[in-house]
């Protein structure tokens, strides 16, 4: 590896490069497929609220590799894999569990689990590494207790996420391996739900999917779904705005301790900037043309892979003002990082509440925090579909 690959690599997420705003042009997975990457904002949009553009396409005997290693996408009876009736029927089951007014009945509890890891983290030695002391801790504390898991062995789920959410980090046999194992303790967690429920998200899923005739492997594969992205993505994204918030982004830091409302403000333009992944697996939300279709002046051919980027799309000149982002003014349009259309993230309301409690209350708790860390000296948890920071010093 070059000097120059490893800079790269090392860089915060914040500070990534990705390729400028423009009409669909050919690239290649890994694999060495073909895909259109597609990266104005509003073409972004239309790709992924356009059902000419599908997801289950990608499963079928015809299509070409994506992986290189496959992983939890790669799962047919999956809802990412879905679409049209199919897709809202498996979709119906937990959606009216993450409505914007389900969510703000959870708000109470999440600020209370939020408080309760600061105070442990306030009593323990400087520095402290915030990763293991609270990024990591809240989104696991929030799925425990959405899914009722406060039983389970978090290392062992965590390892079967690394595996789930590989991107070259671990071989087809243990991604294989590992996702037997995560698959049959979601099975067994199906049946105790279905026998004794509870008053927790797994056993509504259970009976919703019951009433509706889910087929087991889809509940199955949606439990595994649900305990992957509820705190990989929100325990990353966190990790990489606090990089960005402790490094040059310090300025902000008593604005987020000045309000619920001006941190929730903020999450919208930090969530915009601070991407979880580089697109190096894979280039943005894949999709496969089932027609020709003309996207921007370009026609994007029948069976075609097309990669909608979704990072660069969220930094369109044309949409949004270049340079440095007021945190605490609303973006110029919604941001894509949820995606859009039938596929739009299920937990996007409880990523935002999760994220935005967090920093008010830490700004608020610590206003003096510090890094005791650089841009070069974080050591990163690589080899996912996610690039997050594996440990970061903090004093206060």
């Amino acid at each position: 590896m070059s000097a120059d690959s490893t800079s790269r690599t090392l860089r915060p997420m914040h500070h990534v490069v990705f390729p400028e705003a423009g009409p669909p042009r050919l690239s290649t997975l890994a694999t060495g497929t073909p895909v259109w990457l597609v990266t104005r904002y509003a073409e972004a949009r239309r790709v992924l609220m356009d059902p000419r553009f599908d997801r289950r396409s990608l499963m079928a005997g015809d299509a070409p590799p994506l992986l290189v290693v496959p992983n939890l996408l790669d799962a047919p009876d999956g809802l990412l894999n879905q679409d049209g009736p199919g897709h809202q029927r498996l979709r119906g089951t937990v959606q009216r569990a993450f409505t914007p007014r389900a969510i703000a009945r959870w708000r109470p509890w999440v600020a209370a689990v939020v408080e309760t890891l600061l105070d442990e983290f306030a009593r323990q030695p400087r520095p402290a590494d915030i990763i293991e002391g609270f990024t990591r801790a809240l989104p696991v504390s929030v799925v425990s207790r959405l899914m009722g898991l406060d039983d389970v062995d978090w290392e062992r789920i965590r390892n079967w996420a690394d595996h789930a959410l590989s991107g070259g980090a671990h071989t087809a046999e243990e991604v294989g391996v590992a996702m037997r194992e995560f698959g049959a303790f979601a099975a067994g967690l199906v049946v105790e739900r279905r026998e004794d429920p509870g008053d927790d998200l797994v056993s509504g899923l259970v009976a919703a999917g019951d009433a509706l005739g889910i087929d087991e492997r889809q509940l199955v594969t949606l439990v595994v779904g649900l305990v992957v992205a509820g705190h990989e993505t929100t325990m990353t994204a966190l990790g990489n705005i606090l990089v960005r918030l402790l490094t040059d982004g310090r300025a902000a830091w008593p604005g987020l301790a000045g309000s619920e409302e001006a941190a929730a403000a903020a999450v919208e333009q930090l969530l915009r900037t601070v991407p979880l992944s580089e697109g190096r697996v894979l280039p943005g939300l894949i999709r496969r043309a089932v027609e020709d279709v003309e996207v921007g002046g370009v026609t994007i051919p029948a069976g075609a892979v097309v990669a909608v980027q979704i990072n660069s799309a969220n930094r369109d000149p044309s949409v949004f003002p270049p340079g440095p982002a007021d945190l605490f003014a609303p973006p110029a349009s919604p941001s894509v990082v949820f995606g859009a259309g039938p596929h739009h993230c299920l937990g996007a309301w409880l990523a935002r509440l999760e994220l935005g409690l967090a920093l008010h209350r830490l700004a608020a708790r610590f206003p003096g925090l510090r890094a005791e860390f650089t841009p070069e000296t974080i050591e990163w948890r690589e080899g996912g579909m996610t690039r997050g920071p594996r440990r970061l010093p903090v004093s206060w």
